[in-house]
């Protein structure tokens, strides 16, 4: 193998296959370094096992309520055996299509650890290789406190080599990752207890979306123990224990999840070596082209700290490999109003501020919101509330935030989306033709009528009116 490239992609996930692939279809000469498997976190160990293990939640979701609407059925044990060869087929497939895409594409697939002996060098395997760009995008990892006890738990990455559902579960974490697990698995059979050490899970969302996932989640049985900084994990004999930094104590655990958060694989790249400046936790600054402080060498995806989403991992690499080998040197990605979902039960999906933001950058902020059950609960003894805010600025009311939660919401946020980013207006919505009967429909429906609220900072008075 010849040993220079044009441009070596350190990380074949999803970010790092975006830049090497646009930059082969562009005549680049590519090579890709990647330790373990083909698609990086998003299909190994992320987002598409974890879209299929939802799937099969929703499944057991149905099947709880088939007999409302008069349709005999009884739910059994869950087979996870079967669901799991199910899942593992199907992302083995996924390795494979990139494997060989990456051979079609003629890009050098170099399977191995990277490390920078200089800021064109990288050493894999023993051997070493240059080129003109390197590009960083070596995802992240899951973290567990360095509290006693804390190997007594597993990771994100444990859940999905479990090879049977656990009897009771703690799941320590009140993030995306934490509420989409104890979905899953209080749907497919266990009993499942959050720890959180924030007041609301999902912090960092519109609290409204807070509010009714939790409300939800307890309707599903499980147990949310919020505000409990957790001290160390005991084994017992009943099974592992929790202790908090209050005193207060869980006991009789089968399994125990950490799920507080990621941290970046950039700790044994040598990133020193090659004069690449870190933060603190690890994190590769880049400015607003996926440039580091060093000539040549770039970062994407989850190791910047913005916006970590395996399609903005994507966009970034495309727009970066068009830059630099398309003449587009204005190519860069924008990282206002970017759409994300979380896979809880229900669905969370939102883009843009929240009310607060809004408030917080615009002098007159007005919000649309309602609440309902859907049609598809109508009939079921387990049904779940569907929630929607618009946020709304200006005289102009331009919608700046759009916030869901509820069945379905997942996928009709993907249109909403593209109007928020070409800036439409409450006005846009209310011309749109509803289509009924769709829980979307609330979306180009709301009105005055229904719950909203007006603040105007600059004559310091607010206005609400409920319908």
């Amino acid at each position: 193998m010849n040993k220079t490239f044009d441009l070596i992609t350190i990380g074949g996930g999803s970010g790092g296959l975006a830049v090497a692939e646009t930059a082969a279809q562009l005549g680049r000469k590519v090579a890709v370094v990647e330790a373990h498997k083909m698609g990086g976190t998003c299909v190994n160990n992320g987002c598409v096992p974890k879209k299929i293990m939802w799937y099969a939640a929703n499944l057991a979701h149905a099947v709880d309520d088939a007999e409302g609407f008069g349709i005999p059925a009884t739910r059994g044990r869950t087979d996870w055996k079967r669901l799991v060869e199910g899942r593992e087929t199907y992302i083995r497939n996924i390795n494979r299509y990139w494997d060989n895409y990456v051979d079609d594409l003629g890009i050098a697939h170099i399977q191995g650890h990277a490390r920078f002996i200089d800021n064109r060098t990288i050493k894999v395997n023993g051997e070493r290789y240059h080129a003109e760009h390197i590009v960083i995008a070596t995802g992240g990892h899951p973290m567990v406190p360095p509290v006693p006890g804390a190997e007594l738990g597993i990771t994100s990455d444990g859940f999905f080599a479990l090879d049977e559902p656990p009897g009771r579960v703690a799941i320590i974490g009140g993030g995306y990752i934490g509420v989409e697990l104890a979905g899953m698995l209080q749907a497919l059979g266990s009993e499942v207890s959050l720890i959180a050490l924030e007041d609301r899970v999902l912090e960092r969302f519109d609290p409204m979306i807070s509010r009714v996932l939790m409300n939800e989640m307890t309707k599903q049985g499980i147990r949310l123990h919020l505000n409990f900084p957790v001290k160390a994990l005991v084994k017992e004999r009943q099974g592992i224990r929790l202790e908090s930094t209050a005193g207060e104590a869980l006991a009789d655990f089968d399994c125990v999840i950490w799920a507080v958060g990621r941290a970046p694989n950039t700790r044994y790249l040598g990133l020193k070596e090659a004069g690449v400046r870190t933060e603190a936790n690890g994190m590769v600054p880049t400015d607003e082209y996926q440039n580091t402080n060093v000539p040549g060498i770039y970062a994407i995806g989850d190791i910047t700290g913005r916006s970590p989403l395996t399609p903005v991992a994507i966009a970034a690499g495309r727009k970066l490999a068009a830059r630099l080998f398309d003449g587009q040197v204005d190519a860069r990605i924008d990282h206002d109003n970017i759409p994300s979902v979380v896979f809880a039960h229900p669905p969370v999906a939102t883009v843009g501020l929240t009310q607060e933001e809004a408030e917080q950058r615009h002098p007159r902020v007005r919000v649309y919101q309602t609440e309902f059950t859907p049609m598809r609960h109508a009939l079921s003894n387990h049904g779940m509330t569907t929630a929607m805010k618009l946020v709304c600025a200006g005289e102009k009311e331009q919608v700046v935030g759009i916030h869901l939660i509820g069945d379905n919401v997942d996928e009709m946020l993907q249109g909403f989306a593209v109007a928020v980013k070409m800036g439409a207006t409450k006005a846009d919505f209310d011309r749109t033709i509803a289509i009924h009967p769709v829980s979307s429909e609330e979306l180009v429906t709301l009105k005055a009528g229904k719950p909203a609220s007006l603040q105007d900072k600059n004559g310091d008075r607010e206005w609400r009116k409920a319908g």
